[in-house]
C-alpha cells in the first residue's frame, strides 16, 4: 500500500505542526507485523556529498521522556538532534545506516541513488523489518508491506527518528569532508547550496564530492 506524496520541502513552519505519533506503527501491528522500520533520507537537495538515508525500528511499547522532543530533523537544532540521536540509538530494536555517494548520484539520477541509499539501510536491520513506513517514496521491488507517508517525517515517530539519525550521521560525514576538501565552507553548511557554498564553488570549481548532474555544480565546471 503506498500514497503518493508531493514534492519534499526543506523549510516547514514550526507552529501547528502535529507531534508524530505511533498511529501508523499501530495500523501494521493490527495486521500482525512486529518490526516496523521508518525510514528516511537526508541530503537529497545537496550539491556536494552522499545522500544518507537511516531505517530505525523502535520497540513496541516505548515509553520516555525524550520521545515528546522528537520532530522532523529539519526543524530541530544540532544539539538537539544529537540529544536525541544518542538516545535513539541507545533505545531502538535496530537501527540501519546506508549512504550513495556522487559518483552514484551522478551515474543513476538521485531519485535511484536515495532509493539505493533506503535499501541499504533496510538490509542493515538486525532483526530484520516485517514492515516499512517510508517518508517521500515507496521502493519498488521490495517485497516487504510499505506504506509511503505523505509528510512521514512529521506525522510518524519511527520515521521522524530515522531523519534525525540519517540527519546526525550525513552531518558528521560533511565535518570529516570538509577537513579532506577544505575552501568550500562543509562543515557549515553540510554541501547545500548557499550563497557560502556557491561563491566558493565559483572561486574553486567542483571537488571529487560535488555533483556534476546538478545543474549549480555543471555550471562550475572550468
Amino acid at each position: 500500500m503506498a500514497m503518493a506524496k508531493g514534492k519534499k520541502g526543506t523549510n516547514k513552519p514550526t507552529r501547528n505542526l502535529p507531534v508524530p505519533s505511533f498511529a501508523e506503527e499501530r495500523l501494521f501491528e493490527t495486521q500482525g507485523y512486529r518490526y516496523i522500520a521508518g525510514i528516511d533520507e537526508v541530503g537529497r537537495g545537496s550539491l556536494a556529498g552522499p545522500v544518507v538515508a537511516a531505517a530505525v525500528i523502535l520497540p513496541s511499547k516505548i515509553k520516555a521522556p525524550w520521545l515528546k522532543l522528537v520532530r522532523d530533523s529539519k526543524l530541530l537544532e544540532p544539539a538537539r538532534r544529537e540529544f536525541l540521536s544518542h538516545h535513539i540509538h541507545k533505545t531502538a530494536v535496530a537501527i540501519g545506516i546506508g549512504s550513495t555517494d556522487s559518483t552514484i548520484i551522478d551515474s543513476h539520477g538521485i531519485v535511484k541513488a536515495t532509493q539505493m541509499a533506503m535499501m541499504m539501510a533496510i538490509r542493515q536491520l538486525s532483526p530484520p523489518a516485517e514492515a516499512l513506513l517510508i517518508d517521500f517514496m515507496v521502493l519498488p521491488g521490495i517485497k516487504l508491506p510499505q506504506k509511503g507517508v505523505v509528510d512521514g517525517d512529521s506525522l510518524c515517530l519511527s520515521i521522524a527518528c530515522a531523519s534525525i539519525v540519517a540527519k546526525v550521521n550525513r552531518d558528521h560525514l560533511m565535518v570529516e569532508m570538509d577537513k579532506t576538501y577544505p575552501g568550500y565552507g562543509l562543515a557549515e553548511h553540510k554541501g547545500y547550496g548557499t550563497s557560502q557554498h556557491l561563491t566558493c564553488l565559483a572561486r574553486h570549481g567542483p571537488s571529487p564530492i560535488h555533483r556534476c548532474s546538478f545543474k549549480p555544480v555543471k555550471d562550475s565546471i572550468k
